[in-house]
């Protein structure tokens, strides 16, 4: 059960017991008030005492689970949660005005699974808004997927690619205020990360520092991690820098590498960690 629900919200662990904590709590502090309100007002409790205390908790539950969500650090999705029902009962549920969302731009160069991880995670969220799809390779999947959510595109060539503006211009005009790597195989130039310091980052398929480096990618990297019978591999996200592979860590998660593994199976448990992990991360530095 509490798997499905993991799966469902696409949250990982601590985040699933930090939501299921908030609606206890939530839910508690509704009856407490609501039952609070009623014993004050001069009714009976008939049919009308209760049908007021129904629309009571159901005006006092959204505030409610909101303010308790805080402290907990779901807040992000809790509003999204809240705003996804009130569109399912068809009440539109304005975001607070203060609230300016982070223009985000993925760039990806194969199927694009990690980027529908992200773009789903934050489809609706209050906060982070996924802007623009970049890619080098214009039969990648991760196209079709950007077309299915209706995310614009920027198709990029090397020649262009690797000048002093890069794509500089496009992404301000996108009013781009951060990147996301997600499979994107070329190195970043100079002069984009000199335009998004600190505001890029990418995921690897090792834990650097180990196996990382121009070159080490997919299969790569889990062919070298098996031929070095390693007993453990995992994710690394981490700053983007001028160095492949090499900028600050922000975040690492470890699996386990069996004795008959090979690079296709490891990769499988490497991508789960990956769709587990990269959103709630990328989430989490946004925020901050």
């Amino acid at each position: 059960m509490f798997k499905r629900l993991q799966n469902k919200w696409k949250v990982n662990s601590l985040q699933l017991v930090l939501i299921i904590c908030t609606f206890a709590i939530g839910g508690s502090t509704t009856g407490f008030i609501a039952k609070k309100i009623m014993n004050a007002l001069p009714i009976n409790q008939d049919w009308i005492w209760v049908t007021l205390y129904l629309l009571l908790m159901t005006i006092i539950w959204p505030i409610a689970i909101i303010l308790v969500s805080i402290p907990f650090g779901q807040f992000p999705f809790f509003i999204k949660y809240i705003r996804k029902i009130g569109n399912k009962m068809g009440i539109g549920v304005p975001l607070p005005s203060k609230m300016n969302p982070k223009r985000v731009a993925i760039f990806a160069s194969g199927s694009g699974s990690n980027a529908e991880k992200i773009i789903a995670y934050f489809d609706s969220h209050p906060t982070v808004s996924i802007q623009l799809i970049v890619t080098n390779n214009f039969k990648a999947g991760v196209l079709e997927i950007a077309r299915k959510n209706k995310i614009p595109t920027l198709l990029i060539d090397k020649n262009s690619f690797f000048t002093p503006d890069s794509c500089i211009n496009e992404l301000k005009m996108a009013k781009i205020d951060f990147i996301i790597l997600a499979g994107f195989l070329w190195k970043i130039p100079d002069s984009l990360i000199k335009n998004y310091p600190q505001k890029i980052i990418n995921i690897h398929p090792a834990l650097l520092p180990n196996y990382g480096g121009k070159g080490m990618y997919g299969h790569f990297v889990h062919e070298a991690v098996i031929d070095n019978r390693e007993k453990e591999s995992g994710i690394t996200i981490h700053y983007v820098d001028e160095v492949y592979d090499h900028g600050k860590v922000i975040f690492q998660a470890s699996c386990p590498v069996w004795e008959n593994d090979t690079p296709a199976t490891l990769a499988n448990r490497i991508q789960g960690l990956e769709h587990e992990h990269y959103p709630v991360i990328i989430e989490q530095v946004l925020r901050n």
